[in-house]
């Protein structure tokens, strides 16, 4: 169905039953209505049970949901015609110990109902692209675990899928090789490909993903574009039903170094607010304020212009993704 976004859930539910005579209920995922489109890079972040993995085995249909709609591909979550269109990458992959790289990837493949001759055409290939050609005749029980990694990657792009599903891609890299795997992850994108990762090094998901949600103890908190987030804006909005921001954001932090007259600087910035002043001598002024929109910008540095103010500099206050995320996860633990 190429009409149909990559990924769609709508108040997706999965509760665990532990014990047989004191039976515990937990919720891994309360609700969550998501919807990723085809050709993003989407990236989805959260803590140690936060239901990241609950999420993705329950698109693939690993498990079962307890309630709600999850579509993947168009199909519904499990149905076999999307699945076969998904190369996946789970967080610990466990391949036999006996098998070398070549005949890893023909395992990996024939279970893809991938022939034979298809796959020892393209294997070598891929496992160049991976950086894993010179290893490829010897047992996998010599690889260390980014060696794993890296033969992960090339059986989940064996079949040509249309989207990839990737659980904690960069781990156990070395910084080089995960530079790599941006380098593969945005060539990927560039075929057309939508790419969906969970991933804890949020330096990695900043550097590649278009958005991004959070996820907090099985609830939705935020779903938004990288920029969004990084920009400086105080509040991201809230989530939609369709796991997009509302509109509604706060100021944007502005940062300037200027050189004129006090009075001119502070009679150019009129009512807006001062969050901080800071002389460095009777001409030279460091200050920050906030402003509703990017008009409003321009508008200043107009005025700063005519009055005669030098604008030394000038920067949009930018957090972190990591920054962020804290920020929004303790929000709702406040």
């Amino acid at each position: 169905m190429p009409d149909a976004p990559a990924i769609e859930t709508r108040d997706l539910r999965k509760t665990y039953v532990e014990g047989f005579i004191r039976r515990k209920r937990q919720e891994a995922l309360k609700g969550v209505s998501l919807r990723v489109e085809r050709g993003e890079i989407f990236g989805l972040l959260g803590g140690n049970g936060a239901g990241k993995t609950t999420f993705i085995k329950t698109l693939l249909g690993i498990i079962r949901k307890s309630g709600g709609q999850a579509q993947l591909l168009g199909f519904p979550a499990g149905d076999r015609r999307g699945r076969k269109l998904v190369g996946y990458l789970p967080e610990n992959l466990r391949v036999p110990r006996h098998l070398t790289g070549y005949t890893a990837l023909e395992y990996y493949g024939n279970l893809s109902n991938v022939p034979t001759s298809v796959i020892r055409r393209r294997r070598g290939a891929l496992l160049d692209k991976v950086g894993l050609a010179e290893r490829a005749k010897d047992p996998v029980r010599t690889y260390s675990k980014g060696m794993l990694q890296r033969l992960g990657l090339a059986q989940a792009m064996l079949h040509d899928p249309d989207m990839f599903i990737l659980d904690e891609p960069t781990d156990g890299l070395d910084p080089l090789a995960r530079s790599q795997v941006r380098g593969y992850l945005t060539d990927l994108k560039r075929q057309g490909k939508t790419i969906f990762l969970n991933s804890h090094i949020l330096q990695e998901v900043e550097l590649i993903c278009d958005r991004v949600a959070i996820l907090d103890k099985g609830v939705l908190l935020k779903v938004a574009h990288v920029a969004e987030i990084t920009s400086g804006r105080a509040d991201l909005g809230s989530v939609g039903g369709n796991g997009q921001p509302h509109a509604e954001q706060e100021a944007l932090e502005l940062h300037l170094d200027l050189t004129g007259s006090e009075a001119a600087i502070r009679q150019a910035l009129g009512h807006l607010p001062i969050v901080n002043w800071q002389p460095f001598s009777a001409a030279d002024f460091r200050l920050v304020t906030r402003l509703p929109t990017q008009p409003a910008v321009d508008d200043l540095i107009d005025r700063l212009r005519v009055a005669g103010i030098s604008i030394v500099s000038l920067a949009r206050r930018r957090v972190s993704l990591e920054d962020a995320y804290l920020e929004i996860v303790a929000e709702t633990v406040d």
